[in-house]
This record gives C-alpha cells, structure tokens and sequence, in this order.
C-alpha cells in the first residue's frame, strides 16, 4: 500500500495515469505527452508498475501500457470502507 501512495503523491505519475485512462500507450507516446527526458517518464513508469496502478505488455520492439482497473477498484473499495463505518455510526 505504500508503494501506491508513493506512486499517487507526484502530479506526473499521476498526469501518466489520465493518459493511460483514455488508451493504452507506449513509453515514447507518453513521453511526448511531457518536457521530461525517456529516462525520467521510464522511472515513473517503472514506480507506477512496481504499485500495480498500470501493466506493461511488450508487442514486437515496443513496450504497450495500460491501466490496471483491478487496482484502482481495490483503492475505491478500501476507500468505501471508511466512508462506511462513518455513515454506519451516525445511523446508530
């Protein structure tokens, strides 16, 4: 869970996860989207990864990413949970 927040705690990564929203792109498509350098979008690529928050499929000589909604349903579902116990105490 930490490697996900730490994941979600810079606007770059999370700008890249806009991005993917719309359709799976490759490391350089995503780089033209920014002013950084490859190196740079790769290591925020990497991190987002190492989160589970996207996938990486390699098609021939390109790398292909995507969203991974498994993970973002899981956030939503633990974020409920606390929004839940409040509505659940104040019913009482």
């Amino acid at each position: 869970m930490n490697s996900l927040f730490k994941a979600l705690n810079d606007q770059t990564r999370r700008d890249i996860l806009e991005l993917l929203k719309k359709k799976d792109m490759t490391a350089g498509e995503i780089a033209d989207e920014f002013s950084f350098s490859k190196p740079t979008i790769s290591h925020h690529l990497d991190l987002l990864r190492q989160a589970g928050l996207v996938e990486s499929v390699k098609q021939g000589q390109y790398i292909y990413y995507s969203l991974n909604t498994t993970v973002m349903d899981e956030i939503v579902t633990w974020f409920i949970q606390f929004s839940d116990k409040k509505n659940s105490k104040t019913k009482k």
